[in-house]
């Protein structure tokens, strides 16, 4: 039997708080599950409150909102864990100053960019000895579940004939390095793009020195079915 303070308010509303206090109890687990769970419950219980208070207020069903803001919720607290975001910033501190800049994109990668101060000279696919601390970093505490992607760049000297083959060898270098440390080379994958996504004008030197780089991403791998 409902009360009568629960038939003086409105469907709607009754709605939002009920998925809001199912969404407390959904957070209130988490601490029994993984942290990848944690982050897919937590934005699904997050997106689900948004949701049903979006729909409630708009000519939509809250309780279609409760699903579709739990389902997108969970996507986006599943992208980017605490291990990712502590991995951002033992990379940011380690090359603070260096010129090396440690982000994370729009499709949530942890992306490390290495310009030829740190990288490599004109027309070699040799790392320098500057950038292996930076590696050396970049490899420390890597999860099983983390997916290295590597892109190789050079500025416009030569021909494409000559600059792509170099963009590939330049992230083979760096793999190769990677897989030295221990990291799987399954775990790997490379990429050259020659001199084709410039960051800076060629027609100086300091642009071309900006060119000639290398683009390290990190991300983590879908998490297996039933996990």
């Amino acid at each position: 039997m409902r009360s009568a303070v629960s038939d003086r308010i409105p469907r709607p509303r009754r709605l939002v708080l009920g998925v809001t206090a199912a969404s407390l109890l959904l957070l209130g687990a988490c601490q029994n599950m993984s942290e990848r769970q944690q982050g897919t419950a937590q934005g699904a219980a997050i997106g689900a409150v948004a949701g049903a208070a979006i729909g409630s207020v708009t000519s939509g069903s809250a309780g279609k909102g409760a699903v579709l803001g739990g389902a997108v919720g969970a996507v986006a607290g599943n992208l980017w864990s605490k291990r990712m975001e502590e991995k951002r910033a033992a990379m940011e501190k380690a090359t603070q100053g260096t010129g090396i800049g440690v982000g994370r994109t729009e499709n949530n990668e942890l992306k490390v960019n290495v310009p030829s101060d740190f990288s490599f000279d004109v027309g070699r696919s040799e790392i320098r000895t500057v950038m292996r601390p930076v590696l050396d970093e970049f490899t420390r505490g890597l999860d099983p579940s983390m997916v290295v992607r590597v892109v190789g760049h050079t500025d416009s000297t030569g021909s494409d004939a000559i600059n792509y083959p170099l963009s590939v060898a330049r992230a083979e270098s760096v793999r190769n390095y990677l897989t030295s440390k221990g990291v799987s080379p399954l775990r790997i994958v490379t990429e050259g793009r020659g001199s084709r996504e410039p960051v800076a004008s060629n027609d100086a030197q300091t642009g071309r020195a900006q060119n000639r780089r290398v683009e390290i991403f990190l991300r983590e791998s879908a998490p297996p079915a039933g996990s």
